[in-house]
């Protein structure tokens, strides 16, 4: 299966390392913006992803495939559909120094977005907003420049505000994810139902602490999918089609 056995860095997706197709989709941004130059106005925001997860619910199978539909629905020559998660911005960034490069590029009047969507949002900057400001502030660039999907880590709500981001929530039932998670990284019951518990508390505490919401909050998603209901592959399509239908124009 596409994606199995994921771990950080280490997957791999169409021949290449996720870290190697993040990398080439950070250097073709900077090209494009190089390309244009400092004085020609922006181009729109392209179109962009955001998936939040409960802990063995299909993620990375199902960001896979959704990058693989959109990519087949692109404009010739368009930057290819590439899947970021916290974990791959991280590495990219700390390797090879990109988010001083990528920043350069956003217009002034954009780069204090970030915060003005926190504030906008929730009323104040969260308590321990200065433990994550740079992933943040990636993550939000990412979406501006678009065709990205954005796997985690309170995405949507770091570009809650974007007008071209479609949010989606994975969920499913406790013993169907600790199946999932067993049969993909080769675990006991016991290790993958302790996976599975302790992956969602902190993602939830995560959530919590630097945006003050609750992750299961139906409210912040367009699309909530149970993928015990649905194949993974069924799952991709229903967010491709739901995207194209909220955001015609900006969807291939």
């Amino acid at each position: 299966m596409p994606g199995a056995g994921l771990n950080g860095t280490l997957g791999t997706f169409a021949g290449k390392t996720f870290l190697d197709r993040c990398l080439t989709y950070m250097s073709t941004q900077l090209e494009i913006r190089e390309t244009q130059g400092a004085e020609v106005e922006p181009s729109p925001s392209g179109p962009a992803v955001t998936i939040s997860y409960q802990a063995g619910s299909g993620a990375h199978d199902i960001a896979i495939r959704l990058a693989d539909l959109l990519s087949a629905r692109a404009q010739p020559k368009s930057v290819p559909w590439t899947v970021f998660d916290r974990q791959l911005v991280e590495k990219a960034l700390a390797d090879h120094n990109m988010s001083q490069s990528l920043a350069k590029f956003i217009p002034e009047d954009r780069q204090s977005a970030l915060r003005q969507a926190m504030d906008t949002m929730f009323g104040v900057i969260p308590s321990a907003w200065d433990m994550v400001p740079i992933i943040a502030e990636t993550v939000l660039n990412l979406a501006d420049a678009g065709h990205v999907i954005l796997v985690g880590r309170g995405a949507n709500f770091i570009t809650t505000t974007r007008p071209n981001v479609f949010h989606v929530r994975l969920m499913g039932s406790l013993q169907r994810r600790i199946q999932r998670v067993q049969e993909r990284e080769q675990l006991t019951l016991e290790m993958a139902t302790k996976s599975v518990t302790e992956e969602d508390r902190a993602r939830g505490r995560y959530v919590k602490t630097h945006f003050g919401q609750g992750i299961e909050d139906e409210l912040f998603y367009h699309l909530v999918i149970n993928t015990d209901r649905v194949s993974l592959d069924v799952a991709a399509g229903l967010i491709s089609d739901g995207a194209r239908r909220c955001f015609p124009g900006i969807f291939p």
